[in-house]
């Protein structure tokens, strides 16, 4: 018998910078984005006079122009009230500093992604020598460490200036959206502090990139905290939110359709980790560095253009397995740290 599967709730979904309402009060507006993953999920609620934004796009003249259209067109009349952001991810809160100053409204964001946000929007190249010793660490070549300090301070250039102030959303508060009110659900791993939003009243949960229906969501390890252990969040959020959510929730995630089966899905990403984790041990039967670990990892060649997000996800799953005493890790002379199952 075939496993249970999730049940999208609709066959089609907006054209490229269209929007459609999808429940009383929820609009759905699908905004593009230049990457091999060619879209974000953008949610519109209810909210007296308007509409309070989740999440913004990316910050680029393609995003100002969407945004231009929409705010002097269908929302002139039903303006933008707020704007709530899930997590510091460019995606997500790259128009929100834009928004925020054209509307005069404001920005709600749990704190450690705002803050976040602001640090890594204010860096500028060269790159520290800790963080390419770390990516050295993990075993890329030197082309790689040279294209990485080149393109270092990029995060600045996908997100506008965040405002200066915001109202911080906090695990497990209610906030009230227009006639609902919708529960902050906090989850960790993926970012900081992520924020999903649930309304019991709906049954709806918005959950940006903590609950994906076909991908799972990048947990890497940074050379900002090389000591933190975002493998361990990420499967405490997932087991988490397997007991906040109710099973037949429907789910608006940041990429992919809406579905329900958020239990089922949240299985299917914890079960998905641990096979890494196991194939992981198996091949560091010998010494490995991190970026010798891909195969066990990734399903097809990492390219240059994933190289330092799959980097940072090897990374993550050895921290895991090395802080609970499965592997064990030394530097070489070459700056290399190579890792073997104890």
């Amino acid at each position: 018998m075939d496993a249970p599967a999730i049940v999208y709730e609709f066959s089609a979904v907006p054209a490229p910078a269209a929007m459609r309402e999808i429940l009383p009060g929820v609009r759905w507006l699908r905004m593009p984005l230049p990457f091999e993953l060619d879209h974000i999920n953008l949610w519109l609620l209810a909210d007296g006079p308007g509409w309070a934004l989740v999440d913004t796009g990316l910050f680029s003249d393609a995003s100002i122009a969407v945004w231009r259209d929409w705010l002097g067109g269908p929302l002139a009349a039903e303006p933008l009230t707020r704007v709530l952001v899930t997590h510091m991810h460019p995606d997500h809160v790259g128009m929100a500093g834009w928004l925020c100053r054209e509307l005069s409204v404001r920005l709600w964001m749990p704190r450690v992604e705002y803050l976040m946000c602001r640090v890594l929007a204010a860096d500028q190249a060269p790159a520290p020598t800790t963080a390419v010793d770390f990516y050295r660490a993990a075993g890329l070549p030197e082309p790689a460490l040279a294209k990485y300090a080149e393109r270092f301070g990029m995060f600045g250039r996908l997100v506008s200036p965040p405002p200066e102030s915001y109202r911080r959303l906090i695990d497990g508060e209610r906030i009230e959206i227009g006639e609902h009110a919708w529960e902050i659900v906090v989850g960790r791993g993926h970012s900081p502090e992520h924020a999903c939003l649930y309304c019991a009243d709906l049954k709806v949960v918005i959950s940006g990139d903590q609950i994906l229906p076909t991908i799972s969501s990048n947990v890497s390890l940074w050379p900002t905290e090389p000591d933190a252990d975002p493998l361990a969040d990420w499967l405490e959020s997932c087991a988490a939110l397997k007991r906040r959510l109710p099973a037949d929730a429907l789910v608006l995630p940041a990429h992919g359709k809406p579905f329900r089966g958020a239990q089922l899905r949240l299985d299917d990403l914890i079960a998905e980790h641990q096979r890494g984790l196991d194939r992981l041990i198996e091949l560091c039967a010998q010494p490995r560095s991190a970026i010798e670990v891909f195969p066990a990892l990734f399903k097809s060649p990492v390219d240059g253009a994933r190289l330092m997000m799959a980097a940072g996800e090897s990374l993550a799953h050895l921290a895991y397995l090395e802080k609970r005493g499965v592997l064990s890790a030394e530097t070489g002379a070459d700056g290399v740290r190579r890792y073997q199952a104890r």
